[in-house]
């Protein structure tokens, strides 16, 4: 079994840590990421009610932006995965713009296409995917 988990504590401080330094910045540092685009995703905790950021991976759609809730192959989904699931509604900082987005989860023939173009961009996400029995769930995030 491939050893793609990071640990949870490290990732913590390492996504917080990158979230304010792109924030700072206007996403001028820490804007990209092994070829793809990075955003801000600001959620609602479902539990706390507080604003919640978290840098992603932002795969160009026609509509927003796709989003891999791939929490590098843990066997649960991400906390701002489920924020998402609680309450769609949410923001996207992409550099020094924000936007409003609604979340959705997609299926079928559109998740695969989605799934496979994000996974060109960042091939760990294939890896995530072997280290995990859940299957890793594909959202776009449409401007409102």
């Amino acid at each position: 079994m491939a050893q793609t988990k990071i640990n949870k504590r490290v990732g913590k401080v390492f996504t917080t840590l990158h979230g304010r330094l792109y924030k700072l910045s206007g996403g001028k540092i820490g804007g990209k990421m092994a070829g793809g685009e990075i955003i801000l995703l600001s959620t609602i905790g479902r539990k706390s009610g507080q604003t919640r950021e978290q840098p992603l991976i932002g795969g160009d759609h026609p509509d927003g932006w796709v989003v891999i809730a791939s929490y590098s192959g843990h066997d649960e989904h991400p906390a701002w995965y489920l924020n998402l699931i609680a309450n769609a509604e949410a923001t996207v900082i992409a550099g020094n713009q924000s936007h409003p987005v609604q979340a959705r989860v997609v299926e079928g023939d559109e998740r695969t296409e989605l799934w496979d173009s994000m996974a060109a961009t960042y091939s760990d996400y294939a890896e995530y995917q072997k280290v995990t029995d859940r299957r890793i769930p594909v959202l776009v995030l449409e401007r409102t």
